[in-house]
C-alpha cells in the first residue's frame, strides 16, 4: 500500500479537514450540544494550522521531518474521527434509535475529544515557530478538552439516560461515568518524574552506573522512531482504496475503525481494546451494542478475530500497525525494506527459547535481549514472530540469568507502543510483579522500569494497581539500589496519577518510604520524594498519612534550605495539607512558616509564588477568626 495521505499530512490537508466540519451541518436532536461544542473547539485550530502552513511555505528544513509527520498523522485521524462521528450524531434521533446507540455516540464525543487533546499535545511549537498568541490559543483549548473529556462521563450519561427514558419499551440502565486519571493532577513542575507522565510517548531515560548498558536510553528513539507506527496506523486506517469496504466485523461498533486488538466481554460481543476498556474505565457495566447488564468485567482476547483481520490486511497490502506488510517493513522516510532474512533468523531465535537445554535457553534469550536492545525494527520483528508469550513464560524460571535476560528483553519490547498491548494480552504483569518481588537486584530494576513503561497507556494503570505491583515497588523504594530506588519512583508516581491507585500506595507504606527519602540527604532523592507527594496530597488517606508521619515540619524546613523547586512543591503539597484545615494551618503557623512563605512570594519560580501567596492568604483568614 501506498505512503498514506496521513502519514505526512500537510498543514493545508489539516485546514481542509477542519473547514469540512466547521462548514458541515450540526445536529438538531439530544447532541446538538455536544457537536457545537465539538465545531467550535475544533474551529479554533485554524490559526494553529495557518502559521504552520506559512511556515512550511517559507522551505524551512525542519517542515517535513518524521517528528511532523508523526503529530500530523495523529492530528488528522483525531479530526477524521470527529467528522464521522459529528456525521454519526447529526444522523440520529431519539424517537427511533435504540438506546445502545445513543450511549455509544455519546461515549465517542469523550473519545474523540481525548484523541484531540493528546494530539494537540504532540505538536513541536518551536519547531514551526509557533507565535506566542496562538501557543496561548492551543493550551485553552486543550485545558477546554481535558474538562470537555473529564465532564462527559457524568453529562453525557445523565442526558442518554433522559433520552432513554423516553422509550418505554427500552430498559434504562444506571451508569456512573468517572475518570479518574485526570491530567490536572500531573504537578505543574517538571521534575524529571513530571516530564516522564506528561508526555505519554517517553518512556524512562536513565543513566546506568553499573557495568551493563542501560537497556533504556531513549528520549529521542521513542520521539521519533518510536512514534512512526502511529503515522502508519493513521495512514492505513484512513486511506484506503475507494473500491476497498471494509467488513462490517472487522470494525469496533464503538470506534467504527477496523480493530487491531479485538476483545469479547461477557456478552459475546467483540471490540478494540482500547475503546471498550475506557468504556468500562468510566463506569459502565453494560454491552454498549447490546446494553445487557456484563456479568464480570473480563476482557477475552478473541484471537481468531484477529488472525482473520490480520489476514485480510496481508491480502489488501494493509499495513499492520507494526508497519509490516508481506514481509516488508515500513521505514520513517516511507519507502519499504525487505526484512525477510532478519525474520527467519528471529524466528530461529525464538524457537530455541522453549529448549529443554539449559544453555540453549540462555544463549537464545540473552540474543532475543541485546537485539529487542539495538533498534525499533527488531522490536517489531521479535514481537512479530510470536516471542512475547514466550518470554513471559521465561519469567518464573528458576534461573535467575535467563529471567533478567526475559525481563529486560520485555522491557526492551514495550518501548515500541504496539508491543505494550501484546504484553499485557500475553498476561505478564503478575510474573514481571513477582520478578519485582523475588528476582535479582538488576531484574528487579528491570521489572521496575517495565511496569512503568507499561502504565504509560491510562488503561493498564489500573491492571497493574490492582496486581500487587505497588508494595512491591515501595519496597524496592526503601531498599533497592540507587537505579532501582529511581526506577521504582517512576513507577510509582506514574501509577498514582490514577486515583484509585493513590490509596494503594499509602496502605503499602509508601508515606514512610518517601519521608525517610526527604530526610536522607545521601540518595539525594528529594526531588523525586515531592514529586510523588504532590499527586497523593490530593487523595484525603494520603493527606492524613503524610501529616500523622510529622512531615509538614519538614515540608516547612525546605521552603527555607531547598533547591528552588524543592520548595516550589513543598509549598504545593502544604497547600493542598492546608486547604480547609485549620488544624494544618495552625500548624504551619506555629513552626514559622509565614517568612520562608512570604520569601518565596518575592524570588520563588511562579507556580511557588502562586502557591506561597495562596498559603499566605489561608494564614492571614485564620488570623482574623
Amino acid at each position: 500500500m501506498a505512503a498514506g495521505v496521513v502519514s505526512d499530512a500537510s498543514a493545508a490537508f489539516l485546514l481542509s479537514l477542519v473547514h469540512d466540519i466547521v462548514l458541515g451541518d450540526l445536529a438538531a436532536g439530544m447532541f446538538k450540544k455536544d457537536c457545537t461544542d465539538l465545531v467550535r473547539r475544533i474551529a479554533l485550530f485554524t490559526h494553529l494550522l495557518e502559521e504552520i502552513r506559512d511556515f512550511a511555505a517559507s522551505d524551512h528544513p525542519h517542515a517535513s521531518s518524521s517528528s511532523s509527520s508523526s503529530w500530523s498523522a495523529d492530528l488528522a485521524v483525531a479530526l477524521q474521527a470527529a467528522k464521522r462521528l459529528l456525521s454519526a450524531a447529526s444522523a440520529h434521533h431519539s424517537a427511533n434509535s435504540s438506546d445502545g446507540a445513543a450511549k455509544r455516540i455519546s461515549f465517542q464525543f469523550q473519545c474523540v475529544t481525548w484523541k484531540l487533546e493528546k494530539s494537540l499535545a504532540k505538536i513541536p511549537f518551536d519547531q514551526f515557530q509557533i507565535s506566542e498568541e496562538v501557543q496561548e490559543q492551543v493550551a485553552l483549548v486543550r485545558a477546554q478538552l481535558r474538562r470537555a473529556t473529564e465532564r462527559y462521563g457524568s453529562l453525557n450519561s445523565r442526558k442518554v439516560s433522559n433520552a432513554i427514558s423516553q422509550l418505554p419499551e427500552k430498559e434504562r440502565s444506571n451508569t456512573n461515568h468517572e475518570i479518574s486519571a485526570k491530567l490536572d493532577s500531573i504537578p505543574e513542575s517538571c521534575t524529571t518524574l513530571g516530564h516522564a507522565a506528561d508526555k505519554e510517548t517517553k518512556i524512562l531515560e536513565r543513566v546506568n552506573s553499573s557495568s551493563i548498558p542501560s537497556e533504556v536510553c531513549l528520549s529521542n528513539e521513542v520521539d521519533s522512531k518510536g512514534q512512526e507506527n502511529l503515522a502508519a496506523k493513521g495512514a492505513e486506517q484512513t486511506k484506503k482504496p475507494d473500491s476497498l469496504v471494509i467488513p462490517v466485523d472487522f470494525l469496533c461498533p464503538i470506534s467504527l475503525e477496523l480493530m487491531r486488538d479485538p476483545v469479547m466481554v461477557a456478552t459475546g460481543q467483540t471490540y478494540e481494546r482500547s475503546y471498550i476498556q475506557r468504556w468500562i474505565d468510566c463506569g459502565n457495566v453494560t454491552c454498549p451494542k447490546t446494553q445487557q447488564k456484563l456479568e464480570n468485567l473480563t476482557l477475552t482476547p478473541n484471537y481468531v478475530l484477529r488472525s482473520v483481520i490480520n489476514q485480510w490486511c496481508a491480502k489488501h497490502n494493509i499495513e499492520q500497525p507494526s508497519g509490516l506488510a508481506n514481509g516488508r517493513l515500513k521505514k520513517s522516510n516511507g519507502s519499504f525494506c525487505d526484512i525477510s532474512g532478519d525474520m527467519a533468523a528471529i524466528q530461529e531465535l525464538v524457537s530455541k527459547l522453549p529448549s529443554r537445554c539449559l544453555e540453549e535457553r540462555r544463549a537464545a534469550v540473552a540474543e532475543i535481549r541485546s537485539l529487542s536492545k539495538r533498534s525499533t525494527d527488531n522490536r517489531i520483528l521479535i514481537a512479530d514472530t510470536g516471542a512475547i508469550p514466550v518470554l513471559v513464560n521465561l519469567l518464573t524460571t528458576d534461573d535467575a540469568s535467563i529471567q533478567e535476560h526475559a525481563v529486560t528483553s520485555i522491557l526492551n519490547l514495550s518501548i515500541f507502543e504496539n508491543n505494550k498491548s501484546l504484553i499485557m494480552l500475553a498476561g505478564a504483569v503478575p510474573s514481571i510483579v513477582q520478578v519485582l518481588r523475588a528476582g535479582s537486584m538488576e531484574a528487579r530494576e528491570n521489572a521496575a522500569a517495565t511496569l512503568f513503561s507499561l502504565s504509560l497507556a491510562d488503561e493498564n494503570k489500573i491492571i497493574i494497581g490492582s496486581s500487587g505491583a505497588i508494595p512491591a515497588l515501595v519496597d524496592l523504594l526503601q531498599n533497592g539500589s540507587n537505579r532501582g530506588k529511581k526506577d521504582a519512583a517512576t513507577a510509582l508516581f506514574n501509577l498514582c496519577i490514577y486515583q484509585g491507585n493513590k490509596g494503594r500506595a499509602v496502605r503499602a507504606g509508601i508515606i514512610t518510604a518517601l519521608l525517610k527519602m526527604l530526610t536522607d540527604s545521601r540518595n539525594c532523592m528529594v526531588d523525586e520524594a515531592l514529586t510523588i507527594l504532590s499527586i497523593l496530597a490530593s487523595n484525603h488517606d494520603a493527606k492524613a498519612a503524610i501529616v500523622k508521619a510529622s512531615t509538614i515540619p519538614v515540608l516547612i524546613d525546605l521552603l527555607r534550605t531547598g533547591l528552588p523547586r524543592n520548595k516550589e512543591n513543598a509549598a504545593a503539597i502544604l497547600l493542598c495539607l492546608c486547604k480547609r484545615d485549620a488544624e494544618n494551618l495552625a500548624c504551619i503557623s506555629r513552626l514559622g512558616a509565614a517568612i520562608p512563605l512570604t520569601e518565596l512570594t518575592k524570588s520563588g519560580t511562579e507556580r511557588a509564588k502562586r502557591k506561597a501567596t495562596s498559603l499566605l492568604e489561608h494564614l492571614r483568614k485564620l488570623q482574623q477568626l
